[in-house]
């Protein structure tokens, strides 16, 4: 099932994407008489597998039905992120070796090293497909980073690789836009410490987490870990990779993240991205530019880069 979250007049449903419509699962629900669903997706994956399958039946009423009004074609969709504003919005970086040998740098074993984790303030990054990726009056150097993103869909503490799948919702894809050249003022001397920080202050600008179009549930994604994966920037072809070149897998990624941070559902977890961002290549976003991500499985996430309102 692909589960999306869409705008209704002023406000946000959870649908299901079925053929070319979105099956607005809420009001299917109610009208063949199955439980109440909330309109929020993070209530949704709140209600477990009970609400996974409520939901998968209202998309098949409202198939069924096609005059019941349940179905909206998609293109006359306005679909927002997902999961508009998951509790946690976590990151990898350096997850992929393509990518650590594109930098020049190398891929160690995994016994000697641990998942590097960042965190992007998911009120303001979180973008939806279709949205403007915001170029503002601070940006050098603004980039791209195609990724497998993880929704979690029940609270996860302390657990192992081995049951850390039962704690995957879905998948989604992420784009973790990146300032490469993060100078917002000045400063008379850069130390090592300050460049971190600049790379990591480079991950949060507003808007630079499109996000979308769906959360294709766990149940039909296939492996998570053999999907091609590709992005393309005014339709040449960027990044072009595999799943299967993660270092650390899907179910590594949770269980090691669960060891210090509780884990909710909604949370999001952008797992790395492949070898092909701009940097390497000298080349940086610009208005006008449209970035479209595709991630097997999941669909195609589309924003055009546009000057701050």
């Amino acid at each position: 099932m692909r589960l999306v979250t869409f705008r209704k007049g002023k406000a946000n449903h959870v649908g299901a994407i079925v053929g070319d419509c979105v099956a607005d699962i809420v009001a299917a629900s109610r009208a063949s008489g199955g439980p109440a669903l909330p309109a929020d997706m993070i209530a949704l994956l709140e209600m477990g597998a009970k609400g996974l399958r409520a939901a998968k039946a209202a998309a098949r009423f409202a198939l069924k039905n096609p005059k019941r009004g349940l179905l909206v074609p998609l293109e006359l969709v306005r679909l927002e992120a997902p999961v508009p504003c998951p509790r946690k919005l976590l990151a990898l970086a350096g997850n992929y070796s393509s990518h650590l040998k594109e930098e020049g740098k190398n891929a160690r074993a995994k016994r000697e090293q641990t998942p590097r984790v960042f965190m992007k303030p998911p009120s303001t990054t979180v973008n939806r497909p279709g949205g403007h990726i915001p170029i503002t009056r601070y940006a050098h150097f603004v980039d791209w980073e195609v990724e497998l993103g993880i929704v979690i869909g029940r609270k996860a503490k302390d657990v192992t690789p081995r049951d850390a799948s039962r704690y995957i919702a879905g998948y989604t894809i992420v784009n973790d836009i990146s300032e490469r050249d993060f100078r917002v003022q000045k400063r008379t001397k850069t130390e090592d410490f300050d460049k971190f920080f600049d790379w990591l202050n480079g991950k949060w600008p507003d808007g630079f987490a499109p996000m979308g179009p769906c959360l294709t549930t766990a149940d039909e994604i296939g492996d998570p870990m053999n999907l091609a994966i590709r992005l393309s920037v005014n339709g040449q072809v960027m990044q072009d990779a595999n799943t299967s070149g993660m270092i650390y897998n899907c179910a590594e990624i949770v269980a090691y993240i669960s060891r210090w941070v509780t884990l909710e559902p909604g949370d999001v977890i952008a797992t790395g991205t492949p070898a092909g961002i701009g940097k390497i290549r000298g080349i940086k976003l610009k208005v006008g530019d449209v970035v479209r991500c595709e991630i097997e499985n999941i669909g195609v996430l589309e924003n055009r880069v546009a000057a701050e309102r």
